[in-house]
């Protein structure tokens, strides 16, 4: 590697480093306590998945794109992502910061492409139906823990079993953080965005009893993922154990949310609750 290519390579992640802490307090918390190769990794991965992610809900769009010009930007930055990941370059730093985590932890098209079909799914669905909810879910939430816990393993060699173990833990994680940021954005997803994400949910009149039978599944997602946790190298663990613990916390505070008043307000854990769950997490805890 020539010292130029190295300074590309590592503008192009700091800039992925950039994105995560702009655009996620809770997330970027938890990566300080990975070990600092995969907390590199993982904010690549971050900064790729958020970027796409704005593409999708409402920057395209504030700058005059309409929806056919918006899927065209998502289908370009997906297509320059895969031209990447053969080639280990491109012109955009965010892209070219994941393909570097790609090409070393082995995260392949059969993560990024169920990835880039939820987020083009925004652009084209506004409710969803079971199987469309599970589509979506996999495609803009599991994948991305799966594509971490790529990073997390790369150096750990583990069992077949072991590995479809931490499979379906890492699924089940990315799973509850997306529910748990559903329920947090109504405003945002529904009012603004004209989304319904649940199937089945009347988000117009949210009962508490809708609030509850949600709330239990990311409760039951929350418990497969801790379950994993103890077990996951010592480079990861303590960062995963804290992401557990924050949106278990958020989880609670919805809970306690009267489901009327979820349109209206944006449920947060308050910065001192953080920072206790960072304590605990650092001394091996996991909500």
């Amino acid at each position: 590697m020539t010292a130029q290519s190295d300074l590309y390579d590592r503008i192009a992640q700091q800039s992925a480093s950039l994105v995560i802490r702009e655009y996620s307090t809770s997330f970027s918390l938890a990566t300080t306590f990975l070990g600092s190769g995969v907390r590199q990794d993982v904010e690549n991965i971050y900064g790729l998945v958020r970027i796409a992610d704005e593409i999708v809900d409402g920057v395209a769009a504030e700058a005059g794109l309409k929806a056919d010009a918006v899927r065209h930007q998502l289908d370009e930055f997906e297509r320059e992502t895969e031209a990447a990941m053969t080639s280990g370059y491109s012109t955009n730093l965010i892209i070219h910061a994941f393909a570097l985590t790609a090409r070393a932890c082995d995260i392949d098209v059969d993560l990024t492409r169920p990835f880039f079909a939820s987020m083009r799914a925004d652009v084209t669905e506004a409710t969803h139906d079971n199987d469309s909810f599970d589509r979506y879910v996999y495609g803009s939430a599991e994948v991305v823990g799966l594509m971490c816990l790529q990073a997390f393993l790369r150096d750990t060699p583990v069992t077949p079993d072991e590995h479809a173990r931490f499979v379906r833990g890492a699924r089940a994680l990315g799973a509850a953080f997306q529910k748990v940021n559903f329920l947090r954005d109504l405003s945002a997803d529904f009012d603004h965005l004209g989304r319904s994400y649940f199937p089945g949910v009347d988000l117009e009149n949210l009962t508490d009893v809708d609030k509850a039978r949600l709330v239990a599944d990311i409760d039951a997602d929350l418990a497969l993922s801790r379950s994993i946790v103890p077990d996951l190298p010592h480079s990861s663990r303590r960062a995963v154990a804290l992401a557990q613990s924050l949106f278990a916390a958020l989880n609670r505070r919805i809970e306690k949310t009267p489901a009327h008043t979820l349109r209206t307000t944006r449920v947060s854990v308050p910065t001192l609750t953080k920072m206790w769950l960072a304590i605990t997490a650092w001394f091996g805890k996991v909500s």
